[in-house]
Protein backbone atom coordinates (compact mmCIF):
# COMPACT_ATOMS: atom_id res chain seq x y z
CA UNK A 1 0.00 0.00 0.00
CA UNK A 2 1.44 3.43 -1.46
CA UNK A 3 1.78 6.56 1.28
CA UNK A 4 -1.51 7.94 -0.87
CA UNK A 5 -3.83 4.89 -0.46
CA UNK A 6 -2.79 4.98 3.16
CA UNK A 7 -3.27 8.67 4.25
CA UNK A 8 -6.77 7.93 1.75
CA UNK A 9 -7.28 5.56 4.44
CA UNK A 10 -6.70 7.57 7.75
CA UNK A 11 -8.92 10.04 6.58
CA UNK A 12 -12.16 7.57 5.39
CA UNK A 13 -11.54 6.04 9.05
CA UNK A 14 -11.65 9.78 10.69
CA UNK A 15 -14.76 10.52 8.96
CA UNK A 16 -16.80 7.49 9.65
CA UNK A 17 -15.31 8.01 13.48
CA UNK A 18 -16.86 11.21 13.54
CA UNK A 19 -19.72 10.80 11.35
CA UNK A 20 -21.13 7.83 14.22
CA UNK A 21 -19.91 10.14 16.88
CA UNK A 22 -22.28 12.76 15.62
CA UNK A 23 -25.07 10.15 15.03
CA UNK A 24 -24.57 8.43 18.41
CA UNK A 25 -26.01 10.94 20.97
CA UNK A 26 -29.58 10.92 19.16
CA UNK A 27 -29.87 6.99 19.15
CA UNK A 28 -28.41 5.90 22.51
CA UNK A 29 -29.07 9.58 24.69
CA UNK A 30 -30.19 8.89 28.22
CA UNK A 31 -33.71 9.37 29.26
CA UNK A 32 -33.67 12.03 32.42
CA UNK A 33 -34.81 10.67 35.80
CA UNK A 34 -37.72 12.31 37.67
CA UNK A 35 -38.49 10.58 40.73
CA UNK A 36 -41.22 10.48 43.52
CA UNK A 37 -40.39 10.19 47.00
CA UNK A 38 -42.66 9.63 49.77
CA UNK A 39 -42.28 9.83 53.42
CA UNK A 40 -44.14 6.56 55.16
CA UNK A 41 -44.93 2.92 53.95
CA UNK A 42 -48.45 2.91 53.78
CA UNK A 43 -50.83 1.54 51.03
CA UNK A 44 -52.07 5.69 50.66
CA UNK A 45 -49.30 5.39 48.43
CA UNK A 46 -50.45 2.90 45.92
CA UNK A 47 -53.15 5.68 44.57
CA UNK A 48 -50.26 7.89 44.11
CA UNK A 49 -48.37 5.44 42.21
CA UNK A 50 -51.18 4.80 40.19
CA UNK A 51 -51.09 8.59 39.06
CA UNK A 52 -47.20 8.05 38.45
CA UNK A 53 -47.64 5.63 35.99
CA UNK A 54 -49.98 7.58 34.34
CA UNK A 55 -47.97 10.51 33.72
CA UNK A 56 -44.88 7.98 33.17
CA UNK A 57 -47.08 6.86 29.80
CA UNK A 58 -48.04 10.60 28.87
CA UNK A 59 -43.66 11.07 28.96
CA UNK A 60 -41.69 8.40 27.54
CA UNK A 61 -38.79 10.42 27.08
CA UNK A 62 -38.37 10.26 31.03
CA UNK A 63 -37.99 7.65 33.48
CA UNK A 64 -40.06 7.88 36.28
CA UNK A 65 -39.29 6.30 40.16
CA UNK A 66 -41.00 5.71 42.61
CA UNK A 67 -39.28 5.72 46.32
CA UNK A 68 -40.55 4.20 49.62
CA UNK A 69 -38.60 4.97 52.80
CA UNK A 70 -37.61 1.74 55.22
CA UNK A 71 -38.48 3.64 57.79
CA UNK A 72 -40.20 7.22 58.73
CA UNK A 73 -37.47 9.33 59.35
CA UNK A 74 -35.18 12.52 57.87
CA UNK A 75 -32.28 10.49 57.75
CA UNK A 76 -33.78 7.86 55.25
CA UNK A 77 -35.16 10.28 52.92
CA UNK A 78 -31.48 12.21 53.41
CA UNK A 79 -30.21 8.87 51.90
CA UNK A 80 -32.60 8.67 49.20
CA UNK A 81 -31.99 11.97 47.97
CA UNK A 82 -28.50 11.66 48.48
CA UNK A 83 -27.95 8.21 45.94
CA UNK A 84 -30.48 10.42 43.12
CA UNK A 85 -28.29 13.48 43.40
CA UNK A 86 -25.10 10.77 42.59
CA UNK A 87 -26.92 9.44 39.55
CA UNK A 88 -28.01 12.74 37.98
CA UNK A 89 -31.46 12.92 38.71
CA UNK A 90 -33.45 15.54 37.17
CA UNK A 91 -36.20 16.20 39.05
CA UNK A 92 -37.79 15.06 42.48
CA UNK A 93 -41.12 15.05 43.97
CA UNK A 94 -40.72 14.87 47.73
CA UNK A 95 -43.49 14.56 51.02
CA UNK A 96 -40.66 15.46 53.36
CA UNK A 97 -41.08 13.86 56.80
CA UNK A 98 -39.57 17.01 59.32
CA UNK A 99 -38.68 19.72 56.30
CA UNK A 100 -36.73 21.67 59.23
CA UNK A 101 -34.64 19.20 59.59
CA UNK A 102 -34.63 18.36 55.56
CA UNK A 103 -33.31 22.06 54.45
CA UNK A 104 -30.09 21.36 53.98
CA UNK A 105 -30.37 18.27 51.65
CA UNK A 106 -33.72 20.13 50.05
CA UNK A 107 -31.53 23.05 48.69
CA UNK A 108 -28.89 20.50 47.77
CA UNK A 109 -31.53 18.61 45.55
CA UNK A 110 -33.08 22.49 44.40
CA UNK A 111 -29.60 23.63 43.44
CA UNK A 112 -29.15 20.59 41.29
CA UNK A 113 -32.51 19.15 39.76
CA UNK A 114 -36.33 20.44 40.02
CA UNK A 115 -37.61 20.19 43.40
CA UNK A 116 -41.32 19.93 44.35
CA UNK A 117 -42.90 19.00 47.42
CA UNK A 118 -46.12 16.90 47.39
CA UNK A 119 -48.52 15.87 50.58
CA UNK A 120 -46.74 18.14 52.96
CA UNK A 121 -44.79 21.04 52.17
CA UNK A 122 -41.52 22.46 53.01
CA UNK A 123 -42.15 26.38 52.27
CA UNK A 124 -38.68 27.58 54.03
CA UNK A 125 -36.77 25.50 50.96
CA UNK A 126 -36.11 26.07 47.46
CA UNK A 127 -38.18 23.79 46.32
CA UNK A 128 -40.38 25.89 42.94
CA UNK A 129 -44.05 24.61 44.22
CA UNK A 130 -46.08 22.55 45.76
CA UNK A 131 -48.59 19.97 44.94
CA UNK A 132 -51.40 18.56 47.15
CA UNK A 133 -54.15 19.05 50.06
CA UNK A 134 -54.87 22.56 51.62
CA UNK A 135 -54.06 20.78 55.46
CA UNK A 136 -55.41 23.51 57.38
CA UNK A 137 -58.71 23.78 55.53
CA UNK A 138 -59.00 19.67 55.48
CA UNK A 139 -58.40 19.96 59.05
CA UNK A 140 -61.51 21.91 59.41
CA UNK A 141 -63.34 19.52 57.12
CA UNK A 142 -62.12 16.39 60.10
CA UNK A 143 -63.33 19.38 62.81
CA UNK A 144 -66.65 19.50 61.02
CA UNK A 145 -66.99 15.67 61.21
CA UNK A 146 -66.21 16.08 64.47
CA UNK A 147 -68.79 18.69 65.40
CA UNK A 148 -71.16 16.12 63.54
CA UNK A 149 -70.40 13.08 65.86
CA UNK A 150 -70.18 15.23 68.78
CA UNK A 151 -72.80 17.64 68.83
CA UNK A 152 -73.01 17.94 73.15
CA UNK A 153 -69.29 17.76 73.16
CA UNK A 154 -66.81 15.21 74.85
CA UNK A 155 -63.41 13.81 74.89
CA UNK A 156 -61.07 13.13 71.74
CA UNK A 157 -57.98 11.85 71.46
CA UNK A 158 -55.77 12.47 67.84
CA UNK A 159 -53.71 9.95 66.01
CA UNK A 160 -50.66 10.54 63.48
CA UNK A 161 -47.36 9.45 62.69
CA UNK A 162 -45.50 12.54 63.81
CA UNK A 163 -46.00 16.25 64.28
CA UNK A 164 -42.51 16.86 62.73
CA UNK A 165 -44.59 16.99 59.12
CA UNK A 166 -46.18 20.09 58.04
CA UNK A 167 -49.13 18.20 57.00
CA UNK A 168 -49.90 16.90 60.94
CA UNK A 169 -49.29 20.49 62.17
CA UNK A 170 -51.88 22.24 59.95
CA UNK A 171 -54.55 19.49 60.05
CA UNK A 172 -54.06 19.23 63.92
CA UNK A 173 -54.64 23.35 63.72
CA UNK A 174 -57.50 23.55 61.40
CA UNK A 175 -59.38 20.56 63.37
CA UNK A 176 -58.60 22.93 66.31
CA UNK A 177 -59.98 25.77 64.50
CA UNK A 178 -63.37 24.13 63.59
CA UNK A 179 -64.01 22.96 67.33
CA UNK A 180 -63.31 26.62 68.92
CA UNK A 181 -66.46 27.68 71.16
CA UNK A 182 -67.53 24.20 70.97
CA UNK A 183 -67.72 21.66 74.02
CA UNK A 184 -65.59 19.10 72.42
CA UNK A 185 -61.75 18.79 74.43
CA UNK A 186 -58.78 17.18 72.90
CA UNK A 187 -57.24 15.38 75.16
CA UNK A 188 -53.73 14.70 73.01
CA UNK A 189 -52.04 13.72 70.05
CA UNK A 190 -50.35 10.65 69.86
CA UNK A 191 -47.70 9.66 67.79
CA UNK A 192 -46.63 6.34 65.98
CA UNK A 193 -43.44 7.48 64.21
CA UNK A 194 -44.28 5.72 61.37
CA UNK A 195 -45.04 2.30 62.97
CA UNK A 196 -48.20 0.74 62.50
CA UNK A 197 -48.13 -1.79 65.19
CA UNK A 198 -47.78 1.04 67.46
CA UNK A 199 -50.58 3.13 66.29
CA UNK A 200 -52.89 0.59 66.89
CA UNK A 201 -51.18 0.28 70.58
CA UNK A 202 -51.79 4.23 70.88
CA UNK A 203 -55.65 3.16 70.21
CA UNK A 204 -55.45 0.77 72.73
CA UNK A 205 -54.14 2.25 75.15
CA UNK A 206 -55.97 5.08 75.29
CA UNK A 207 -58.64 3.49 75.20
CA UNK A 208 -57.77 1.36 78.31
CA UNK A 209 -56.84 4.81 79.87
CA UNK A 210 -59.54 6.99 79.29
CA UNK A 211 -62.48 4.33 78.96
CA UNK A 212 -64.86 7.33 78.76
CA UNK A 213 -63.14 8.52 75.65
CA UNK A 214 -66.07 9.96 73.36
CA UNK A 215 -64.07 10.54 69.64
CA UNK A 216 -60.49 8.55 67.87
CA UNK A 217 -59.36 10.85 64.72
CA UNK A 218 -57.04 9.46 62.84
CA UNK A 219 -54.65 12.31 61.20
CA UNK A 220 -52.76 10.03 58.80
CA UNK A 221 -54.12 7.26 55.69
CA UNK A 222 -53.43 4.18 58.07
CA UNK A 223 -54.25 5.66 61.30
CA UNK A 224 -58.12 5.50 60.31
CA UNK A 225 -57.71 1.60 59.75
CA UNK A 226 -55.68 0.99 63.20
CA UNK A 227 -58.31 2.65 65.44
CA UNK A 228 -60.81 1.04 63.38
CA UNK A 229 -59.20 -2.72 64.33
CA UNK A 230 -58.36 -1.58 67.88
CA UNK A 231 -62.42 -0.09 68.39
CA UNK A 232 -63.51 -3.61 66.86
CA UNK A 233 -61.46 -5.97 68.53
CA UNK A 234 -62.25 -3.82 71.80
CA UNK A 235 -65.86 -4.13 71.47
CA UNK A 236 -66.21 -0.56 71.35
CA UNK A 237 -67.38 -0.33 68.05
CA UNK A 238 -70.85 2.17 68.28
CA UNK A 239 -70.08 3.31 71.62
CA UNK A 240 -66.38 5.71 70.32
CA UNK A 241 -66.96 7.72 67.40
CA UNK A 242 -64.11 8.24 64.79
CA UNK A 243 -63.18 10.69 62.11
CA UNK A 244 -60.66 9.61 60.11
CA UNK A 245 -58.33 11.24 56.87
CA UNK A 246 -58.00 9.37 53.76
CA UNK A 247 -59.26 6.13 51.69
CA UNK A 248 -57.63 3.32 52.82
CA UNK A 249 -59.87 0.13 51.99
CA UNK A 250 -60.19 -0.57 55.91
CA UNK A 251 -61.31 3.20 56.68
CA UNK A 252 -64.26 2.80 53.77
CA UNK A 253 -65.56 -0.29 55.01
CA UNK A 254 -65.58 1.30 58.60
CA UNK A 255 -67.71 3.90 57.01
CA UNK A 256 -69.76 2.03 54.84
CA UNK A 257 -70.43 -0.34 58.39
CA UNK A 258 -71.23 2.99 60.47
CA UNK A 259 -68.20 2.26 62.74
CA UNK A 260 -66.58 5.28 61.21
CA UNK A 261 -68.63 8.59 60.71
CA UNK A 262 -66.77 9.88 58.42
CA UNK A 263 -63.18 10.46 56.65
CA UNK A 264 -61.45 13.55 54.54
CA UNK A 265 -60.02 11.98 51.71
CA UNK A 266 -57.38 13.64 49.19
CA UNK A 267 -56.65 12.59 45.69
CA UNK A 268 -53.18 10.98 45.73
CA UNK A 269 -53.11 10.58 42.03
CA UNK A 270 -53.19 13.66 41.45
CA UNK A 271 -50.21 14.23 43.70
CA UNK A 272 -48.63 11.07 41.80
CA UNK A 273 -49.48 12.70 38.32
CA UNK A 274 -49.25 16.28 38.92
CA UNK A 275 -46.11 16.32 40.50
CA UNK A 276 -44.39 14.27 37.57
CA UNK A 277 -46.33 16.62 34.40
CA UNK A 278 -45.10 19.56 36.25
CA UNK A 279 -41.52 18.57 36.56
CA UNK A 280 -41.44 17.60 33.53
CA UNK A 281 -42.28 20.69 32.53
CA UNK A 282 -40.30 22.77 34.26
CA UNK A 283 -37.16 20.68 33.22
CA UNK A 284 -38.40 21.72 29.15
CA UNK A 285 -37.95 25.31 30.34
CA UNK A 286 -42.32 26.51 30.71
CA UNK A 287 -42.15 28.02 34.41
CA UNK A 288 -46.36 28.52 33.57
CA UNK A 289 -46.98 25.04 35.69
CA UNK A 290 -45.91 27.65 38.78
CA UNK A 291 -48.77 29.20 40.68
CA UNK A 292 -48.10 32.76 42.08
CA UNK A 293 -48.31 31.70 45.44
CA UNK A 294 -46.20 28.13 44.15
CA UNK A 295 -49.10 26.18 45.50
CA UNK A 296 -51.27 24.40 43.41
CA UNK A 297 -53.84 22.81 45.85
CA UNK A 298 -55.58 19.43 45.06
CA UNK A 299 -59.46 19.94 46.43
CA UNK A 300 -59.97 17.39 49.48
CA UNK A 301 -63.60 16.34 49.83
CA UNK A 302 -65.92 14.37 52.88
CA UNK A 303 -66.60 10.57 52.55
CA UNK A 304 -69.43 9.57 55.19
CA UNK A 305 -71.92 6.62 54.61
CA UNK A 306 -73.86 8.68 52.03
CA UNK A 307 -71.47 8.80 49.59
CA UNK A 308 -69.09 5.94 50.50
CA UNK A 309 -70.43 3.47 47.88
CA UNK A 310 -69.70 5.90 44.90
CA UNK A 311 -66.58 6.87 45.86
CA UNK A 312 -65.62 3.31 46.51
CA UNK A 313 -66.25 2.74 42.85
CA UNK A 314 -64.80 5.35 41.62
CA UNK A 315 -61.57 4.39 43.37
CA UNK A 316 -61.67 1.01 41.64
CA UNK A 317 -62.02 2.47 37.98
CA UNK A 318 -58.46 4.74 39.13
CA UNK A 319 -56.95 1.99 40.59
CA UNK A 320 -58.02 -0.59 37.47
CA UNK A 321 -59.74 -2.96 39.82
Amino acid sequence: MNIFSRRSLIIASSAIAMALTSTAPSFAQEKKTLAFVVNVPADFWTIARAGTNKAQAELPNYNIEFYIPGEMSAAAQKKILEDLLARGVAGVAISPVNPDDSTAILNEVASKAVLITHDADAPNSNRLMYVGTDNVAAGRQAGELMKKALPDGGKAMLFVGTMDAANARERSQGIKEAIAGTKIEIIDIRTDGGDQAKAKANVEDTLTKYPDIDLLVGLWAYNTPQIYNAVKALGKAGSVKIVGFDEDQQTLKGVAEGVIDGTVVQQPFEFGYQSMINMAKLIEGDKSVIPANKLQIVPTQIVDKSNVKEFGDNLKKVLGK
